[in-house]
C-alpha cells in the first residue's frame, strides 16, 4: 500500500508520501502561484507515486467544531475521492503546523514559509498520524 499525505493550504499544498512500512516523509510542496497548477501537480504526483489511498489534513476548530477551512477540506476530500476512486481519509490536523514551524529559528521561518517546507513538515505528520493508527508502533520493553 503507498500513501499521500496532504496538507492543504490556499497557496500551498504540502505532501508526504508512506508506505506499509508505516514511515511517512515529506515531499516537495506544490507551490504554484495558479490553483489549477497546484491541482493538477497534485494528480499527478498521486500517480507518479501510485498511491492506493489519499490522507487529507482535516483542519477542526479547538473545540472540536466544523469551521469553514475544514468543510473545504471535506469537499476537496470528497472530490478527489471521487474523480480518482480512491479511499481518501481525513486526519484531525489540529497544530500540525504550528509543531511544523516550532522546529525552524524564527528567523528563518518567513523565507522557508514560502518555500513549502513547513507544508510538507505538516503533511508528514499528518500522515504519519494516519500511519501509526493501521500500523501501531511495536510496544518497547524499556520502562
Amino acid at each position: 500500500m503507498r500513501y499521500i499525505g496532504i496538507d492543504l493550504g490556499t497557496r500551498r499544498i504540502g505532501l508526504a508520501f508512506g508506505d506499509e512500512l508505516g514511515v511517512a516523509t515529506p515531499l516537495a510542496a506544490l507551490t504554484a502561484a495558479d490553483p489549477g497548477e497546484r491541482r493538477s501537480a497534485l494528480l499527478q504526483v498521486i500517480r507518479d507515486r501510485r498511491a492506493d489511498e489519499i490522507v487529507i489534513g482535516h483542519p477542526l476548530n479547538m473545540d472540536d467544531t466544523v469551521g469553514p477551512k475544514a468543510k473545504e477540506a471535506e469537499l476537496f476530500a470528497a472530490q478527489l475521492s471521487t474523480e480518482l476512486g480512491k479511499p481518501v481519509h481525513l486526519v484531525d490536523e489540529r497544530l500540525t503546523s504550528y509543531e511544523a514551524e516550532s522546529s525552524i529559528a524564527k528567523s528563518k521561518r518567513r523565507a522557508v514559509r514560502a518555500s513549502g517546507i513547513i507544508d510538507s513538515r505538516a503533511a508528514t505528520l499528518i500522515l504519519q498520524d494516519y500511519l501509526n493508527q493501521i500500523f501501531p508502533p511495536p510496544e518497547s520493553d524499556l520502562p
